[in-house]
């Protein structure tokens, strides 16, 4: 069996909270489609989320989660999640991307065998994975059920972090630095971008000796001259040219930790000079803001008020809450660092605070990693936060 990332016990203090929340909103009954929430609950690892794949969990503490998913996959349930063996469920295979039948028909008669059929029950409506057909055909197998939007429930769960997520975190910001130096060793005026990539994401995956890397949520994003100019285009077969926006991350057990820096390979204009010092004393003001009990909005005005000293204003949120994640990102959809977000910040959020500028030709990009402490923060990256000048 492969080892479990956590002892049993840390998966019995997340169902208990889970169950709280469950009770209190007067679910018996939760179906979790997230991706990383079924991880979160059960250990289950595989890259099988391209057929549906769901987590139950019902309001008995004394029962454990079911997973299911298609019916090869579960061996893989039966390695990596921690439940017991009958708890680890798979549909047949005769109803993998049928036109006349779908999992959720099977599903939805197993939850019916379970007794569980007539329930008041919650339902993650916002996953990635989880598509308008799937929805529609479990609510039509379960005609009895009474259905709630639980969109969420376990990932505000998820945003305060135990000690052992915060052990992974710390490893996964190493990988972080690491990708971010081989980035600076090996980008160079004339490099393509995808060999700098292929060498980037060696230094994810193999980037320490103690420990592996896993694949990020989000690829590694490096933004070259008028790339730089928008925050999510992807490499070509472009050669680099002068300032370039990096966007990196290092994952360990599925825990992601973002480190965001900027490279010039020639001599630094000044107007990218002015907006890095802009954005330098900016995330210095961000810090200075995260502690117990300020409000996200709050961290982001103390940068808008830096920002908007030297001219420059930015539109989107500057960081949100981090952690488990899966491909497509590496966002947990709760804590936001933007106007309007009166979430008070408490020990144990971890946040990926990126001050990104992306402007008419040009960008440049800065992020930490910020764990929120019992007294004020602590950033898991440590990395120098000055344009990396090479020529």
């Amino acid at each position: 069996m492969i080892e479990l990332p956590f002892a049993r016990d840390e998966y019995q203090r997340r169902l208990k909270k889970i169950r709280a929340e469950m009770a209190a909103r007067g679910l018996e009954l939760l179906v979790v489609n997230d991706v990383a929430n079924q991880h979160y609950i059960t250990g289950y690892d595989g890259w099988s989320f391209y057929t549906p794949q769901i987590v139950l969990v019902p309001i008995e503490n004394e029962a454990e989660p079911v997973w299911i998913g298609r019916a090869m996959d579960a061996a893989g349930g039966l390695l990596t999640a921690w439940m017991k063996p009958e708890n680890v469920v798979g549909f047949p295979e005769d109803h993998v991307q049928r036109a006349d039948r779908h999992p959720m028909d099977w599903i939805a008669a197993c939850i019916v065998a379970k007794g569980w059929g007539a329930r008041h029950i919650g339902i993650e409506l916002e996953a990635y994975y989880f598509s308008p057909k799937a929805h529609a055909r479990l609510v039509a197998g379960l005609p009895n059920a009474k259905w709630h939007d639980a969109d969420l429930l376990v990932n505000w769960i998820r945003a305060v972090k135990s000690a052992p997520e915060i052990a992974y975190l710390r490893k996964a910001s190493t990988l972080a630095e690491s990708a971010v130096s081989r980035a600076f060793e090996v980008i160079a005026p004339g490099v393509r971008e995808c060999d700098a990539i292929a060498a980037i994401q060696a230094a994810q995956i193999a980037g320490s000796p103690d420990f592996a890397g896993d694949i990020t949520a989000l690829p590694p994003t490096i933004l070259g001259g008028e790339n730089a100019s928008a925050p999510h285009i992807m490499w070509s077969d472009r050669r680099f040219g002068k300032t370039i926006a990096l966007e990196l991350a290092g994952v360990c057990r599925r825990y992601a930790a973002g480190l965001a820096r900027t490279m010039q390979l020639s001599k630094t204009p000044a107007r990218v000079a002015d907006t890095a010092k802009a954005v330098i004393e900016g995330m210095d003001a961000v810090l200075d803001a995260v502690r117990p009990g300020t409000t996200a909005e709050a961290v982001e005005a103390a940068w808008r008020k830096v920002i908007q000293r030297y001219g420059l204003k930015k539109e989107s949120r500057i960081g949100y809450s981090i952690g488990v994640a899966y491909p497509p990102d590496w966002g947990e959809h709760t804590i936001s660092l933007r106007p309007g977000d009166k979430t008070a910040l408490q020990p144990g959020n971890v946040l990926h605070s990126i001050l990104g500028m992306w402007m008419d030709g040009w960008g440049i990009e800065i992020s930490e990693t910020i764990l929120v402490t019992e007294t004020g923060h602590e950033t898991l990256t440590k990395f120098p936060r000055d344009i990396h000048v090479k020529s």
